[in-house]
């Protein structure tokens, strides 16, 4: 499919528009085409470690204005899926202040004591009684949803350690993995991204640096996948990859001359 024929373009964050604070070059221009040629854009991030109202402020700083419709988190789609799956069950929340706000404004029930399940978020506010705490509610088997799988997050100086890190220090001391993962490359956030763009799979591109989260996302649901080399994956690791992109671009702006055409 040509991206002549794409309507929404689902876009990544970390790695793809901006790196922290520091807006990528060319990423504005892009939007502004895809304004220009009638074509829509949701951002669609894993980083649980943020709600939606922080990623708003952090784009108006950046020079672009939009309002929560247009970001979708994995926080947001966890709560869409344990709400339809676990009605009424109370969740323990391994996560910071943001995610705990986001998940409860979406009407998920959290008890720090007594829950019935586990949500594994991104927690920058990690520490070591949090950890044992979490590791004993795993060993004890409680049903364990993870908001995303992505082992590192892009920052302007390399990679932090992201939720994928966290979930291997819990299988290693308890021998659990999660029994339920949300976001990139798992369907859940996809038809969250679905249900709010009210578009058909094969008129969406997902759009991303990362091999094994957002172009995964397009090659197993049947979406355009367009990888940016702005982020994680490098030259060498594309090549390695088993995964391939429907189309490669240095950065989002590389797009531009097509869909202009």
């Amino acid at each position: 499919m040509s991206l002549t024929d794409i309507k929404c373009f689902l876009l990544d964050m970390d790695g793809t528009f901006y790196l922290g604070e520091n807006l990528l070059e060319g990423s504005l221009d892009f939007i502004d085409t895809l304004k220009r040629t009638g074509r829509d854009f949701l951002f669609l991030t894993n980083n649980s470690s943020h709600n939606a109202r922080f990623y708003v402020e952090r784009l108006k700083r950046m020079g672009l204005a939009v309002g929560e419709e247009k970001i979708l988190t994995s926080g947001q789609a966890t709560a869409l899926l344990v709400n339809e799956r676990l009605p009424g069950k109370k969740a323990y929340v391994l996560g910071n202040r943001f995610l705990l706000e986001e998940l409860a404004e979406n009407g998920v029930t959290i008890d720090q004591e007594r829950p019935d399940y586990i949500i594994v978020g991104y927690d920058t506010t990690l520490d070591y009684a949090k950890m044992t705490r979490v590791c004993d509610l795993a060993r004890a088997g409680l049903y364990m949803v993870a908001t995303h799988p992505d082992f590192n997050c892009p920052t302007e100086t390399g990679f932090a350690p992201d939720i994928g890190a966290i979930l291997a220090f819990i299988e290693a001391s308890t021998g659990r993995k999660p029994d339920l993962v949300v976001g990139k490359p798992n369907r859940g956030i996809v038809d969250a991204a679905l249900l709010r763009t009210g578009l058909p799979i094969d008129r969406l591109a997902m759009v991303g640096d990362r091999m094994y989260t957002d172009i995964a996302t397009g090659v197993n649901h049947g979406m355009t996948s367009i990888l940016v080399m702005t982020g994680e994956t490098t030259r060498e690791m594309l090549e390695a990859s088993e995964i391939k992109p429907t189309y490669v671009y240095e950065r989002l702006s590389g797009m531009i001359p097509e869909l202009e055409g």
